[in-house]
């Protein structure tokens, strides 16, 4: 009996080991098809495949563009000659870069010198290049390098309390790609008489900041500041920023940065921007600038307790090259003696903007430009903005400048008179007054919410002029969430260009009133574009709209 059991269950493991063994060949023989055959999807795949399943982010730039070539030959030599590199390049980095540095240094420093910079022994990386098309004299090429390399950079630092510090940079990594032009071609060797070159665009920027034995976040403030003032040194040696090295005599001013137009934005509001205070509300204010020089940020009045801020101020900013440039604005929230809260800041590329025609815009708050991964709602900033070019043709009109009215022969003999006609800024353009009459039809509202019981609404306009304080409203139109009204106002304007017309849609309840939501906006379309129709979105509704006429009867003055 013993034997019988013993055949029995050797002959049934011996079967499941087969069959066991049997099995695992045929899964193991099924992965190498399918992997053969997911191998063999891969090799059919194109760029434009690629580009689809992944980010640009997660293959070298010639992978992504196909105009960009591989420079494995040049890295390998750069491996090579990087200790003479080093040598050779930490003495005009030192040269180049403090001046930089001094430009943007915070308020808390009283200095900023390198003590130590070396490039260390991990060479850059060329990860391609590329010819971009440009004029006929001269020559683009865009190099995108990559660096994670093991610098000895440190940082004496001054405080204004007296305190100094050394700082070390460590653990930098940078991707970027830089441009350099060679302009003008000439038939004598080596058949260019210039080189420019730039950081076309920083793609990544990544360091830390360590005090030589010590902790540099036991003094408040200087962390932040520093990182600051790094950050805003490579954002402005950014394109169109160049420098020019001559290589042959000549005279090569012409390439370098100049105005090429004016920027007027209107700061109008913000709303649900985030609450920083414990106790009661934030205090915001922004700065705003194209290129972060410490003499061309621009900066707003604090509003007090407010997190739905009405600033209705004006900037003027100078444009250097109107296809790249942006600009930026930072919220922050006041603090008094100590160092200002930052809310979120944005963006806004020029090229998106028409010139000659007013853009109104809410640009979304957010915590870096760069990663944008933080989901917070931060707030948003309304503004109005208007792009000028130098020297534009005369369908152009810029109402903040004092020629916007002037006859030909005027604007002639003005111009014969002006000392430097290329400059964009002017102090009359602040006295400037457009004085007028603003036709105002409400025509009627769509989608306004229903705030009765029976899902209807009694809705009426109030009309505001901020500056002025003059008002007027709508009658009353009973049970409808789309009400017509075809009444028009009028309203004698002082000054244009610094009025504000705030129109409050309100429900009409028997022992009051209840806000529905509103719109506000600048004058300077209508006095651009004379009289206009349109619909806007009223805030603080879901998809509510208002439907106006606008109509400007102008007469501008200019102070004495």
């Amino acid at each position: 009996m013993g034997f019988f059991v013993g055949y029995v269950l050797g002959f049934a493991l011996g079967m499941g080991l087969i069959v066991g063994f049997a099995r695992f060949q045929n899964i193991r023989s099924k992965h190498r098809t399918d992997l053969a055959q997911v191998i063999a999807a891969f090799a059919r795949m194109t760029v434009q495949d690629l580009r689809k399943l992944f980010p640009d982010q997660s293959y070298p730039a010639w992978v992504v563009f196909s105009e960009k070539q591989k420079l494995t030959w040049l890295n390998h030599h750069l491996d090579k000659i990087w200790p003479y590199v080093d040598q050779a390049a930490s003495e005009i980095i030192r040269n180049a870069v403090e001046p930089i540095l001094e430009q943007y240094r915070s308020s808390i420093m009283s200095s900023l010198k390198f003590s130590k910079l070396t490039l260390g022994t991990v060479a850059a990386q060329f990860t391609g290049v590329s010819i971009i098309e440009g004029d006929s004299d001269e020559i683009i090429m865009e190099l995108e390098l990559q660096w994670d390399g093991n610098p000895n950079i440190v940082l004496d630092i001054k405080t204004t309390l007296g305190v100094a510090l050394p700082i070390q940079v460590k653990n930098i990594g940078f991707t970027g790609v830089f441009r350099l032009i060679f302009k003008p071609l000439v038939d004598e060797f080596p058949c260019f008489g210039a080189i420019c070159y730039s950081l076309r665009q920083k793609k990544s920027l990544d360091f830390t900041l360590k005090v030589v034995g010590g902790d540099v976040s036991s003094i408040p403030g200087i962390s932040d500041a520093l990182e600051e003032t790094i950050r805003n040194a490579v954002d402005d040696f950014t394109w169109p920023v160049r420098q020019i090295i001559p290589i042959l005599p000549g005279d090569y001013s012409y390439l370098e940065l100049k105005p090429v137009g004016t920027l007027e934005v209107k700061l109008i509001e913000a709303k649900e921007l985030t609450n920083k205070d414990i106790v009661g509300k934030s205090d915001p204010f922004v700065e705003l600038f194209i290129r972060p020089l410490r003499d061309r940020i621009q900066t707003s009045k604090t509003i007090n307790n407010q997190t739905n801020p009405i600033w209705n101020e004006h900037f003027e900013f100078v444009v250097e090259d109107f296809s790249t440039q942006h600009l930026t604005i930072r919220v922050y929230d006041n603090e008094g003696i100590q160092t200002s809260e930052f809310i979120g800041c944005a963006q806004l590329p020029l090229a998106e903007l028409e010139p000659g025609k007013v853009k109104d815009v809410w640009l979304k708050l957010v915590k870096d430009l760069d990663i944008q991964r933080d989901q917070k709602n931060r707030g948003k900033v309304h503004l109005e903005i208007l792009y000028y070019p130098l020297n534009a043709e005369n369908e152009l009109y810029n109402p903040f400048d004092p020629d916007f009215r002037l006859t030909l022969v005027e604007k002639a003999f003005k111009h014969a008179t002006d000392t430097d006609p290329l400059k964009p800024a002017s102090p009359m353009k602040r006295d400037v007054i457009i004085r007028g009459v603003l036709s105002v039809t409400v025509i009627s509202a769509e989608n306004l919410p229903a705030t009765d019981l029976f899902g209807k609404s009694d809705p009426f306009v109030e009309l505001t002029m901020k500056k002025s304080e003059q008002k007027n409203k709508t009658r009353v139109v009973t049970d409808t969430l789309n009400p017509e009204w075809n009444q028009t106002f009028e309203f004698v304007v002082e000054d244009g260009l610094h009025e504000l017309l705030i129109l409050e849609v309100y429900d009409h309840d028997t022992f009051g009133k209840e806000n529905m939501g509103r719109c506000i906006m600048t004058l300077t379309r209508a006095i651009l574009e004379q009289e206009f129709r349109d619909s806007f979105p009223i805030d603080g509704t879901e998809s509510g709209r208002l439907n106006l006429r606008l109509k400007w009867t102008p007469q501008t003055i200019i102070r004495d």
